[in-house]
C-alpha cells in the first residue's frame, strides 16, 4: 500500500511536512515506501472549514491500495506499526464501525507492546505512538473514551501536526461529541497546554461554551501570542471568558508574569488595559478580579500581572471606596510590592477623609507589624498627618500605633514614641494609661524619652538580672533497630528509592545485608519481583550490547540490588571497589568516592556468607555510632569466625563516638575481643584527634584573576597521619593528608547532600572544613540555596570545635537564602546551648568577609535579629563586639553599618554589656542623623551607662 500526492506538491512544501517513512523527499524521488504531506497552518483551516477532502493547492491526498485490494483493518496496523501516522486519516475513511471496533482492540494491543519496550526503541516508539494517537481517536466511538486515549501520556506528543491529523479523523462526528472530548480533554491540565490546538479545533462550530481551565488558559497564551497581540485578542471570541481566567489563576502564565526579551508582560499589559478602555473585556470586572487575585496572595511572580493591571485600569474612586477591607487586608498579608499599592490607596482615602476612624486604626496595626522600613516610616507619617488634621482619631487610632513599641526595629519603636508623644493630649485618661501600659515593651534606650512623655502613669522599670535563652539541649535520637521481615524491607527500599533521606537509606543498607546473608536466594527473587521495573534490569539492546548501568557510580542503593539480582558484572564492582581517590581530587569527589567504594564492596561481599551485619550502620540520628554498640557489632563477628569488612570497618571507626562517655569502657572490652577489629577500635577510640584539617585562604585579588569569588581562594589541607595511611584502606587515606590543598572549583560546588554531615559525625571541625568551598558560593554569589542543611547534624555531632566550624557557620549567616539563614542561626544556637561555640571567632570572620565584601550586611543583620530575638543577646554581642571593631575603624563606613549597630545596641542593652568598642567614639560623637551615627551613639551610651553602674556598684 502506498499514496499518491494529486496535482503534486511544490518543493517548498515539504520543508514542513511530517514525513513517515519518507526520509529523502516526496515519493517517486528517494526514500522509501509511501508518505504523507501535512502543511500545517493550511491543514488547519481546512479542518476547521471542514474541507478535510480537498485542501487546496495540491494538499489533498488521495489513498489507493496496490494489487492486494481494499484499505482494511491490516492496511491501518501496517502503517501505524510502520510510524506513518500521516497516512492514518485516509486509512480510517474506509472502516466501517465493525472495523474501527477490531482495529481499536488490536491498536489496544500495540499499545501494551511499545510500552514494553526499552529505551533503545525511543525513536522507533515515538513514531509508532504518534500514529496510534491518531488511529485510536478516529477508532473510539464513546467521547470519554477518546478523550482518555487523547490524553494517555505515553501517546503525547509536543508536535503540534499530531493535532491536527486527530482533528481531521474527528471532525466528521457530532458536535455534542467533540464538545464533549474538548471539555475533557480541557480539564486535564498537562494535556490542554499541549493539546490547545486540537481542543480549539473541536470546538468550531459546536456552539459549546469556551472551556475556562488552567491548561487550555495557558495554551490560547501561547498560541495567540503569535503575531499581533492586541489585533488578535480583539479578533478572538474567546478573550473576555479566558482574561477572567487567567487573572483568576493561581500560577499566572509565563508569557504574562515574566517580562522576556520582547518585554511581553508589558505587551499583554498595554493590549488588555486597551481592550478594557474600547469595552472588549469589563473593565470592573478586570478589577474586581485582580483585586481578588491579588488579596488571595502567592508568589511575587503571579502577583506581577494583576498588580500591573490594576495601575494601568486603576479602580474609581467608588471602586476603591466599596473595596476598602480588601485594600487593608492587602497591607497586613501581602508581599511588600502588594502592601505598598494598596497602603498609596488607603492614604488617598484616609487623606480625603473619606476611610473610616476604625479602618484606619486597623491598616495602622496590620501595617506596623510589618517589617518593611519603607511602609513601616510612611504608614507613621501618614498617621501624623491624619491625626493632625482630625484629633478626634487619636483614641482610636493611638493604641494601634503603640504595638509597634514591641517592634524588633528599635528605630520603629523611637518613631512610634515620637508619634503617640505628638497627640498624646487630645486622648483621655483610659487611652493615656493604656499606652503608658504598651510603653513596658520598649527597649531599654527609649525608657528615658518614655518616662518623659507619660510621667507618672508609667509604671516602675523591672531590673531583674539577665538571663541568656538558648534551645534545650538536643536529646539523642537512636535509629531504630534492623527491618524485622522481607516484605517491609522491600517497603522500606521502595520509599528510600523516592525520597529516603540518609538515616533512611543506612537501615534498608543494613536490612537487606541482614536478610541477605540468611537468604540470598529468597531475598533475590523478591528484588526481582518488587523491582522489575529497574533500568537496570534490562540487560542488553540493539544499540549496546555491553551496557554499563553503573559506569557512573552505584546510585546509592541500586548497585547492591542489581548485584543481588545478578545484573551487575562482577567486572564493574571490581573496578567499583579499587578505585582510589586522585591527590588532585576536591574534598567533595573525595567524600562521594569513599562512601561509592563502601557501596561496591557491600555489592560484592552481599549474601556470600561474610557479611552478616554492617559495623558502620549509624545508631545515631547523626551518623555516629555508640562504642559499646559497635563493640557489640564486632563480637558478632568474632562469634561467627568472620573478619570484618575493611571499608566497612573504616566507615564504622569514622563514625564512632571517641568522646562518648562510654568510649574507654568500650576499648577495653574491644580489647578483650581477642580479634584484629577489636585492637583497631581500642587503639581509635583512645587516640586523640587522628584526623584535622587546616583552612586558609587566598587574598581577594580583582574579578579577572581567578581569586574573586570565595570558592576559588578556599585552601583545605589535611593534616599528614601515617596512621590513617597505615592502617586504613587506600578509600581513606586522603583524612591522612595524600590530598593537594588546591583552591580551586569542582562540580560539587553548589551541592552539599546529607550523606556528607554523616561521613564525619565524630570529627566536627573536619567535617566543617570540607563543606565550605560548597558553602562560599550561597555567601558571595546569587544561586546556590539549601547549602546550610548538613549544619544542624555537624551542631548536634562530636568532636572538637575551632577554625572550620566557625567559618561554615559564618558563611551560613551571610548565605542569599532566608532559609539557609535560618538554618545556620539554628546551628549556631545548639553550639551555644552545648557550650561549643566560639563566638568570638565567628565574629572575626565575619569582620573580614564583610570588610571585603565577599559577605552582604543586610544579610548578616537578618540573621543576628532572628538570633536575637530567641533571647539570645549576649551570644550575638560577643559575635557582633567581636565582627564590629574593623569596620568601625575602616576610612569609609560599608552601606548597613547602621543596621548592624542598631541589633548590637539593643543586644547590649538587654544584656547589660559594657566596654568599650574599637572605632565606635569616632561615629558616635560625629554630626548628623544618618542611622550610622544615631545607632552608633544609641550603642556608645549603652555601653557607658552600663560601665558607670559597674563602677558605681564596685564603689
Amino acid at each position: 500500500m502506498h499514496l499518491r500526492v494529486v496535482d503534486g506538491l511544490p518543493r517548498a512544501a515539504w520543508a514542513v511536512q511530517a514525513r513517515a517513512g519518507c526520509p529523502d523527499g516526496p515519493p517517486g524521488r528517494g526514500g522509501g515506501g509511501g508518505g504523507m504531506t501535512t502543511a500545517i497552518e493550511p491543514l488547519v483551516g481546512a479542518v476547521m472549514d471542514g474541507t478535510t477532502e480537498s485542501m487546496g493547492a495540491g494538499m489533498a491526498v488521495e489513498a489507493w491500495a496496490g494489487s492486494g485490494g481494499g484499505m482494511g483493518v491490516e492496511a491501518l496496523l501496517e502503517a501505524v506499526r510502520a510510524g506513518r501516522a500521516a497516512e492514518v486519516p485516509a486509512l480510517l475513511e474506509s472502516l466501517d464501525a465493525a472495523s474501527r471496533k477490531e482495529a481499536l482492540d488490536r491498536l489496544k494491543e500495540l499499545r501494551s507492546e511499545v510500552r514494553s519496550w526499552d529505551w533503545s526503541r525511543w525513536v522507533e516508539a515515538a513514531r509508532v505512538r504518534r500514529a496510534l494517537y491518531v488511529a485510536g481517536a478516529g477508532c473510539h466511538t464513546g467521547s470519554a473514551a477518546a478523550a482518555a486515549w487523547l490524553s494517555g501520556r505515553d501517546l503525547l506528543s509536543w508536535r503540534t501536526e499530531d493535532g491536527f491529523l486527530a482533528l481531521r479523523v474527528l471532525m466528521d462526528r457530532e458536535a455534542d461529541w467533540r464538545a464533549d472530548v474538548a471539555h475533557r480533554l480541557a480539564a486535564k491540565p498537562t494535556v490542554a497546554e499541549g493539546s490547545y490546538d486540537l481542543i480549539h479545533g473541536l470546538l468550531h462550530g459546536t456552539g459549546a461554551p469556551v472551556p475556562a481551565t488552567d491548561g487550555y488558559a495557558v495554551g490560547w497564551t501561547r498560541r495567540i501570542a503569535d503575531g499581533e497581540l492586541l489585533e488578535r485578542l480583539r479578533a478572538d471570541p474567546q478573550t473576555p471568558v479566558l482574561i477572567a481566567h487567567v487573572l483568576a489563576m493561581r500560577e499566572i502564565p509565563d508569557l504574562l508574569a515574566e517580562p522576556g526579551k520582547d518585554g511581553s508582560a508589558k505587551r499583554w499589559s498595554a493590549a488588555l488595559a486597551a481592550l478594557a478602555e474600547e469595552g472588549v473585556i469589563d473593565r470592573s470586572e478586570v478589577v474586581d478580579l485582580c483585586v481578588s487575585r491579588l488579596l488571595r496572595g502567592g508568589r511575587p511572580r503571579d502577583l506581577r500581572f494583576p498588580l500591573g493591571m490594576l495601575q494601568l485600569v486603576p479602580p474609581t474612586p467608588e471602586e476603591r471606596r466599596d473595596r476598602i477591607a480588601d485594600w487593608i487586608g492587602m497591607t497586613a498579608d501581602g508581599t511588600s510590592t502588594v502592601a505598598g499599592y494598596a497602603q498609596k490607596v488607603l492614604t488617598a482615602l484616609a487623606l480625603e477623609g473619606t476611610l473610616p476612624g476604625g479602618a484606619f486604626a486597623e491598616m495602622t496595626a496590620g501595617v506596623l507589624f510589618r517589617t518593611e522600613k519603607k511602609l513601616l516610616r510612611a504608614q507613621l507619617t501618614l498617621v501624623n498627618k491624619v491625626l493632625a488634621k482630625n484629633p478626634a482619631l487619636a483614641a482610636e487610632v493611638l493604641p494601634a500605633v503603640a504595638e509597634a513599641f514591641g517592634h524588633d526595629d528599635t528605630e520603629v519603636q523611637e518613631r512610634a514614641l515620637q508619634v503617640v508623644a505628638r497627640h498624646l493630649k487630645a486622648v483621655d485618661g483610659p487611652v493615656r494609661r493604656e499606652l503608658a501600659e504598651a510603653a513596658s515593651l520598649l527597649g531599654p534606650a527609649h525608657r528615658p524619652a518614655a518616662e518623659v512623655v507619660f510621667g507618672g502613669d508609667l509604671g516602675e522599670e523591672e531590673h531583674l538580672p539577665y538571663e541568656e535563652i538558648l534551645p534545650p539541649v538536643p536529646e539523642p535520637q537512636f535509629l531504630p533497630g534492623p527491618v524485622g521481615t522481607v516484605e517491609e524491607l522491600m517497603e522500606d527500599l521502595l520509599v528510600q528509592r523516592r525520597s529516603g533521606g540518609a538515616m533512611e537509606f543506612e537501615l534498608a543498607l543494613d536490612g537487606l545485608v541482614r536478610h541477605a546473608h540468611r537468604d540470598r536466594e529468597g531475598v533475590a527473587s523478591r528484588v526481582r519481583e518488587t523491582f522489575a521495573d529497574a533500568y537496570w534490569q534490562d540487560d542488553a539492546s540493539s544499540f549496546h550490547l555491553d551496557r554499563d548501568h553503573f559506569r557512573h557510580g552505584p546510585r546509592g542503593t541500586e548497585a547492591v540490588l542489581a548485584s543481588l539480582a545478578g545484573k551487575v558484572k562482577p567486572k564493574r564492582i571490581r573496578k567499583g571497589m579499587n578505585q582510589t581517590v586522585p591527590m588532585t581530587s576536591c574534598v567533595h569527589g573525595a567524600m562521594e568516592t569513599t562512601q561509592d567504594i563502601r557501596i561496591w564492596e557491600i555489592a560484592h561481599l552481599i549474601g556470600g556468607g561474610t557479611l552478616p551485619l554492617l559495623l558502620s550502620t549509624p545508631s545515631r540520628h547523626t551518623g555516629g555510632i555508640d562504642p559499646l554498640e559497635l563493640v557489640r557489632r564486632l563480637r558478632e563477628y568474632a562469634d561467627a569466625g568472620l573478619e570484618p569488612a575493611p571499608v566497612d570497618l573504616g566507615h564504622a571507626l569514622l563514625r564512632v563516638r571517641r568522646q562518648d562517655p562510654s568510649a574507654e569502657r568500650a576499648a577495653e572490652e574491644a580489647e578483650s575481643l581477642g580479634s584484629a577489629g577489636g585492637a583497631r577500635l581500642a587503639a581509635w577510640l583512645r587516640s586523640e584527634n587522628p584526623l584535622e584539617a587546616v583552612v586558609r585562604f587566598h587574598p581577594r585579588g580583582e574579578k579577572e584573576s581567578g581569586r574573586w569569588w570565595l570558592v576559588d581562594r578556599i585552601l583545605v589541607e589535611m593534616t599528614k597521619r601515617a596512621t590513617v595511611r597505615k592502617e586504613f584502606p587506600k578509600a581513606f587515606h586522603w583524612l591522612g593528608g595524600s590530598l593537594l590543598p588546591n583552591a580551586r572549583r569542582c562540580y560539587h560546588w553548589e551541592q552539599v547532600p546529607e550523606r556528607w554531615a554523616t561521613l564525619l559525625p565524630a570529627d566536627r571541625e573536619l567535617l566543617a572544613a570540607c563543606l565550605l568551598s560548597s558553602m562560599a558560593s550561597a555567601v558571595d554569589g546569587d544561586s546556590a540555596r539549601d547549602v546550610t542543611g548538613p549544619l544542624t547534624l555537624l551542631a548536634e555531632g562530636e568532636g572538637q570545635v575551632g577554625r572550620a566550624v566557625a567559618l561554615v557557620l559564618a558563611f551560613g549567616l551571610g548565605c542569599r537564602d532566608a532559609d539557609d539563614r535560618l538554618r545556620a542561626v539554628d546551628a549556631l544556637l545548639v553550639l551555644a546551648a552545648r557550650g561549643d561555640l566560639d563566638a568570638a571567632q565567628v565574629g572575626r570572620d565575619l569582620a573580614w568577609l564583610l570588610a571585603e565584601r565577599s559577605m552582604k550586611p543586610n544579610r548578616l543583620a537578618d540573621a543576628a535579629r532572628t538570633a536575637a530575638a530567641t533571647g539570645a543577646y549576649g551570644t550575638v554581642w560577643t559575635i557582633l563586639s567581636a565582627a564590629l571593631p574593623p569596620l568601625l575603624e575602616a576610612e569609609t563606613p560599608m552601606r548597613g553599618l547602621g543596621e548592624l549597630l542598631a541589633i548590637a545596641a539593643d543586644c547590649a542593652e538587654r544584656c547589660g554589656a559594657s566596654g568599650e568598642l574599637a572605632g565606635l567614639e569616632r561615629h558616635a560623637t560625629a554630626r548628623g542623623t544618618s542611622q550610622l551615627v544615631t545607632q552608633a551613639k544609641r550603642l556608645w551610651n549603652a555601653l557607658q551607662q552600663r560601665a558607670d553602674q559597674d563602677t558605681t556598684e564596685t564603689s
